[in-house]
């Protein structure tokens, strides 16, 4: 009976271990919302900018063909000044992209530390948990290794996407075909390292008292 009420103590401890580390790991999980509500205002921003530089390297084409100025082409000045001043406007908006990708690399690092703070909560513990209580889940609460497993591919997820997006944008010039800046843009709004379904599934597991 001791033996039994003895075990008893130590799995309600257990337990109470593992709930008070989820709830821990759900505070993470919600710095790491707000870090993606981030990304997805940079997002909305970079398709603008992408879209604005688009439309100027279609109009540079127009512009670049003699042809197009008519009886314009007698001024020589318009036919050098105005290729000229939407090759500034371009490289202005190179460089706000760039700024935007900075920001983008200060989310996914944010994500990183989150990731490793939550791999830290684990090592400072006293006792840290078994496999058996990494599998662990009480009530509807995720496990622990739910809560590791997320953040970690929502990091992974974002730590990709920015990388595509940087070489994205380093491929972006002046002399691309139509063609080729509708792929890159598309591949930019698509977000193909960035499932939303099974982002929505991590929350979903994580949140899944408030959810209920």
């Amino acid at each position: 009976m001791i033996l039994l009420a003895s075990s008893t103590v130590q799995q309600g401890d257990s337990h109470q271990v593992m709930e008070r580390l989820v709830k821990k790991y759900e505070q993470k999980y919600k710095k790491a919302r707000e870090e993606m509500d981030k990304w997805n205002v940079l997002q909305s921003r970079l398709l603008n900018q992408l879209q604005n530089a688009i439309a100027i390297i279609e109009r540079l084409k127009v512009l670049e063909d003699s042809e197009n100025y008519g009886v314009l082409n007698v001024f020589s000045h318009i036919t050098m000044e105005l290729p000229g001043k939407q090759m500034e406007s371009l490289e202005t908006i190179f460089a706000s992209m760039q700024s935007t990708l900075d920001e983008f690399d200060r989310v996914v690092k944010s994500l990183e530390k989150i990731w490793r703070d939550s791999c830290y909560l684990l090592k400072g513990e006293t006792v840290e948990p078994t496999v058996q209580q990494m599998q662990m889940r009480v009530g509807i609460r995720p496990s622990l290794s739910d809560c590791l497993d997320g953040i970690k591919a929502i990091y992974d997820m974002h730590h990709s996407e920015h990388l595509l997006k940087v070489s994205i944008i380093s491929a972006l010039t002046y002399n691309l075909r139509a063609s080729d800046l509708a792929a890159l843009q598309a591949i930019l709004v698509d977000q193909p390292n960035i499932p939303t379904d099974e982002v929505q599934f991590i929350c979903n597991i994580i949140f899944a008292e408030e959810i209920s």
